[in-house]
């Protein structure tokens, strides 16, 4: 696993309002060293000479050593308490633009890519970031005081006691020393936690996703029951996150023991010195006051670190998403009508093989394409391909002769109506369904009589108005499908490509379908579908045959 930078640079330059926080922490670190300096020499004079000049014994004698002691606490009350409130704010300012910029940067990664992880992304953006509070309220702080408050207390003490001074340099390195120990033992551990949540929240996810199906097969009481399996893995993540508890408690223990010695030392150092004579009251309370400030910040980053760790092994998620940038810039597309659409030995690789495995065709315009073949052999992915949501391995895929890489995105699915396996149907009315692809009025009629959704529409009370769920939640699968194709049929768009149009359709509005679709074609459209059936090959003029190269798995 790579070294991880105590101060990602990444975190800065993705967020923005982490910037201010870091400058401002810096200074607050500086004014919080000169506090405590302060504070130790004024309380060092007050006490030393109270306790030696019996003169002196008066609250007017020490006024200026005693506001300056005030001032040194209140002060250095005021800026921990400022730090803290910076810190919170800026926690949850940084916290919703990363979440922010990762679900965009989700939305963003072509279908493959974003079933892959979709899971990841929703882990990171649901609980794991809320962990980068830890880091920046608690961790950077320490860090920050760490690298500036041993070294400026270190020289206060060797300036009024050398012996202790020594001490100290020798006895401090060893908490950094144990602290990488530490972080050897429990390196990836932050990041194994993180992978088992996800996988925990995937199979979650597909649990529950498969409730319906369970339910009417009467099986969700069965020998092991969904309530079972819930439990089975809520246990699991309690272990999981025990045994990272158990090593954050016992690695903090181990650094507050090394701190208390070293400061024991010290202290039983200045005490023989004080005893014999061979050092002044005041220098040895200076160096006694100061010297468990000076292991303070580099306990408190190591009581911090395994906090902190969660939040940045979930922002190296969230970056691993957004590091990429934004999708292709390409030139402009040529034309704006049908185009012509040409793959040379397209070759996409996938878990098990090639597929599609050198595939090879023109697709044209006035003329219905149909990619056939197997399940499995890449015709989906052929289809994601031309949009250029998917990069082919080998081969290359051209609009007009330009390749589909270099188009504008935008500008080329402006002209495509695409119907992938799965339609995409938004929460909210069936109207705002239709216009998420710029449905035209003077074509809808004819487009809801060709897949017969008129007939859906005159079942539901408030036609156009109805309301969906997420995925068309109430809706039919046949209703669904049925919508979404008169979407695409009524969309001014001169590329259709449709992945079986005709699922979940029955004979009749199959064949009302595919009249319509070569009635596009024959209108100049370029229309390719992706079947199976029969009768969407029969109303192919051209059939393509899509191959797949499957690896064999050694056993």
């Amino acid at each position: 696993m790579a070294r991880r930078a105590p101060i990602d640079p990444r975190l800065w330059r993705h967020a923005r309002s982490a910037r201010p926080y870091l400058a401002l922490t810096v200074v607050f670190s500086v004014l919080t060293t000169v506090a405590i300096v302060v504070t130790a020499v004024a309380l060092a004079r007050v006490l030393a000479g109270v306790i030696t000049d019996p003169a002196a014994r008066t609250v007017g004698a020490w006024t200026p050593e005693l506001l300056a002691l005030v001032a040194a606490l209140a002060g250095r009350a005021v800026v921990t308490w400022w730090q803290s409130r910076l810190a919170h704010r800026a926690g949850a300012s940084v916290v919703a633009e990363l979440e922010r910029g990762v679900l965009a940067a989700g939305a963003a990664l072509p279908p493959r890519e974003l079933e892959r992880r979709r899971t990841e992304i929703a882990v990171v953006v649901g609980t794991g970031l809320a962990g980068l509070r830890g880091y920046l309220t608690g961790y950077l702080p320490a860090l920050l005081l760490a690298v500036l408050v041993p070294p400026i207390l270190l020289a206060v003490i060797a300036l009024h006691d050398p012996v202790s001074g020594a001490i100290v340099l020798v006895t401090l390195p060893l908490i950094p020393v144990f602290m990488v120990l530490v972080g050897l033992l429990t390196q990836g551990r932050a990041a194994a936690t993180l992978v088992a949540t996800t996988r925990l929240s995937d199979q979650v996810l597909d649990l529950f996703a498969g409730m319906p199906t369970l339910r009417a097969l009467g099986r969700e009481g069965g020998a092991r029951s969904m309530a079972g399996q819930v439990a089975e893995l809520g246990e699991a993540l309690r272990v999981r996150t025990m045994r990272t508890l158990r090593i954050a408690f016992l690695s903090s223990a181990v650094l507050e023991v090394l701190a208390t010695l070293s400061v024991a030392l010290v202290a039983v150092s200045i005490g023989l010195r004080l005893v014999f004579g061979e050092m002044g009251l005041y220098a040895g309370l200076v160096a006694l006051i100061l010297a468990p400030e000076v292991y303070l910040p580099l306990r408190t980053v190591g009581e911090r670190f395994h906090a902190a760790q969660d939040g940045m092994a979930a922002a190296d998620r969230a970056f691993a998403v957004l590091g990429p940038g934004a999708g292709t810039a390409g030139g402009a597309v040529r034309g704006s009508g049908p185009a012509v659409l040409e793959l040379s030995a397209l070759t996409v690789e996938g878990r098990s093989g090639a597929a599609p495995f050198a595939l090879s065709a023109v697709l044209r315009p006035g003329v219905v394409t149909v990619l056939t073949g197997p399940n499995g052999c890449g015709k989906s992915t052929a289809l994601q391909a031309i949009l250029g949501l998917c990069e082919p391995d080998s081969g290359r895929v051209t609009v007009d002769g330009a390749d589909v890489s270099a188009l504008d995105p935008e500008r080329w699915w402006a002209r495509v109506a695409w119907l992938p396996q799965r339609p995409v149907l938004v929460p909210g009315t069936l109207r705002e369904n239709l216009e998420l692809l710029g449905a035209h009025p003077v074509d809808l009629e004819a487009a809801c009589a060709a897949t017969g959704f008129d007939a859906v529409l005159d079942e539901l009370p408030n036609g156009w108005d109805t309301v969906v769920g997420t995925g068309g939640a109430g809706l039919s699968l046949g209703q669904r499908q049925r919508l979404a194709l008169t979407r695409v049929l009524s969309a001014d768009r001169p590329v259709l490509l449709l992945d079986e149009p005709t699922a979940h359709l029955d004979a009749e509005s199959e064949a009302a379908v595919l009249a319509a679709l070569r009635e596009r074609a024959a209108a100049g459209a370029t229309v390719v579908l992706v079947g199976h059936r029969e009768s969407v090959l029969a109303a192919g003029d051209v059939v393509v045959e899509v191959a797949a190269r499957v690896e064999e798995v050694v056993r």
